[in-house]
């Protein structure tokens, strides 16, 4: 056994920890179906949200630990449940009326809201499969709708069948009692309007492969159970698929996790062997509350690639996947920072510490080799100060503080400008709110104006931090903190800010000036 492999076989990173599970689960040998399978899920339902992404991309992290575990191949598959009938009208599409007429009906037979595709399932399945091909996630998509009209599922639905009582009776103790009276796992799909029904059904008939149920205008109609013309209801869904795609490796929310030790009896029952899991917290939004792919709250996909990098978005589903965290555009700049934070030290670190950094997992193994030089927070003061949103005007800036810096050289820094301009624009630039300095502050300015016209113009950042933390110190300011605060406040319109020297040095020494200028002049940084 290699050095390497036991420091893998040793490492606390979570995916380690979860791909030693599932080696326990093979004992190491190859499983009869020739691979280890993950699989996913998606309820299209709504727009794909980043909870989506990030079980996938969080199970496509254990996958790889795994493949330095053992040479046992695997796949990915990320299921769609496209079968289930439409609840309600999601709050974020269009023709919400035409939409409404359809409900009950299966996500793959209601019509495309956007005009752009067969159904609105469809719609929703493209979106997510282009975000994760954007992504180069290594997966299979499975429809639901095609896996039970081809008859892909017969076979576990007659085992459902044969099993009915033994299985209603995992289910029936966690329903009120108005549920329990007409609880079945099979949905029957209505030939004569097209709908998802939950109706009792009379009588099971495992000989024949069919059930009788009482249809909505009251009449008995006897209907096969395979072939697509029941769906199962989706905890029972669940432990079929499980069990029909043998499933060796799934995660889900914790608020599923009743119903995943209910799924895994069911699996059981049916002759199945239910999945190693893992139980990830859900995201909330701005206000506390999880996020929902109906209701649109926290933040899509798009969204979040609009104001940064696709890595800080993995780095987010990477840390501390089972503690609940604010899905909202006021964590990116962080998520983006303490990404490229990563990414500088990987070069330096031993393996172990390797296996414990995000990037070696986020880009399985191989992170880029770049020096990002400026932060992104540094990136939006600039963009703030300079009062400009022109990226060349921004790269100036850069090329005075690095003269050798290009974007072919810097692609990562390129790729920030963007994206600090559009993050600044919608969401700094409104927030901000200039004040004006007090007597004792405008004196600390002036004092600050005048060390700083002192110094050399290509001063370093270490020794421009000092002559701000000297005048602070000269003027009163015991507690630094509450003049960089000061600082802030009046040049930059905000509470928060970067490390000064660091700014002033990307900024320049003679703009910082005519910034601190036009203040002691009383002009409106705001405008």
């Amino acid at each position: 056994m290699s050095d390497s492999y036991e420091t893998y076989l040793n490492s606390k990173a979570w995916p380690f920890e979860e791909a030693r599970r599932l080696l326990k689960r093979t004992g190491g040998k190859l499983p009869d179906k020739g691979h280890v399978l993950f699989e996913t899920g998606y309820g299209p339902s709504g727009l794909p949200h980043i909870g989506t992404f990030g079980e996938v991309a969080r199970t496509a992290m254990v996958q790889h630990a795994f493949a330095q575990l053992s040479d046992i191949p695997s796949r990915l598959i990320c299921f769609s449940d496209d079968l289930d009938g439409m609840r309600r009208v999601p709050d974020n599409v269009p023709n919400a009326d035409m939409l409404s007429q359809h409900l009950k009906k299966p996500l793959t037979q209601v019509p495309d809201p956007f005009g752009e595709h067969e159904s609105f399932g469809h719609h929703n399945n493209a979106r997510l499969r282009a975000f994760l091909d954007a992504f180069g996630f290594d997966y299979e998509f499975v429809s639901a709708s095609e896996m039970y009209r081809s008859g892909q599922f017969d076979t576990t639905l007659l085992r459902i069948l044969e099993n009915y009582e033994a299985v209603i009776n995992v289910v029936l103790p966690e329903l009120g009692e108005e549920r329990r009276k007409t609880y079945s796992p099979f949905l029957p799909i209505c030939t004569k309007t097209g709908r998802v029904l939950e109706v009792p059904i009379v009588e099971t008939r495992p000989a024949s492969g069919t059930v009788i149920y009482r249809d909505e205008d009251g009449t008995l109609t006897e209907t096969p159970v395979t072939g697509g013309h029941c769906k199962l209801q989706w905890r029972a869904d669940w432990a079929m698929r499980w069990a029909a795609l043998d499933v060796d490796y799934e995660m889900s929310g914790k608020d599923l996790m009743t119903s995943v030790q209910l799924s895994s009896r069911i699996c059981k029952i049916i002759g199945g062997r239910p999945p190693e899991g893992f139980n990830y917290e859900l995201f909330l939004d701005e206000n506390g509350e999880r996020i929902s792919k109906s209701r649109g709250n926290g933040l899509t996909i798009d969204e979040w690639l609009r104001y940064a990098s696709p890595e800080s978005l993995q780095l987010f589903m990477f840390q501390k996947p089972r503690k609940a965290k604010r899905l909202y555009f006021d964590v990116i700049p962080k998520a983006v920072d303490e990404y490229l934070s990563h990414l500088a030290a990987f070069s330096d670190q031993a393996l172990a510490d390797r296996l414990n950094n995000p990037v070696w997992h986020i880009h399985h193994g191989e992170p880029p080799v770049e020096d990002v030089p400026i932060s992104f927070s540094i990136l939006l003061n600039l963009v703030s100060a300079s009062n400009s949103e022109d990226r060349n005007v921004l790269w100036g800036f850069i090329r005075r503080y690095l003269p050798d810096a290009t974007a072919d050289v810097h692609p990562i820094l390129d790729s920030l400008v963007d994206r600090a301009i559009a993050y600044y624009h919608d969401f700094v630039k409104p927030a901000k709110n200039y004040r004006l300095p007090t007597e004792t502050e405008a004196k600390a300015l002036r004092a600050l104006s005048d060390a700083l016209g002192d110094l050399p113009t290509d001063s370093d950042a270490a020794t421009l931090q000092n002559t701000v933390f000297a005048v602070g110190k000269e003027h009163g300011f015991d507690n630094l903190r509450s003049w960089f605060q000061t600082l802030y406040e009046i040049l930059l319109g905000q509470s928060q800010g970067p490390r000064m020297g660091s700014f002033i040095a990307l900024y320049g020494i003679a703009e910082t000036r005519a910034l601190i200028a036009r203040v002691l002049a009383g002009e409106d940084l705001a405008s």
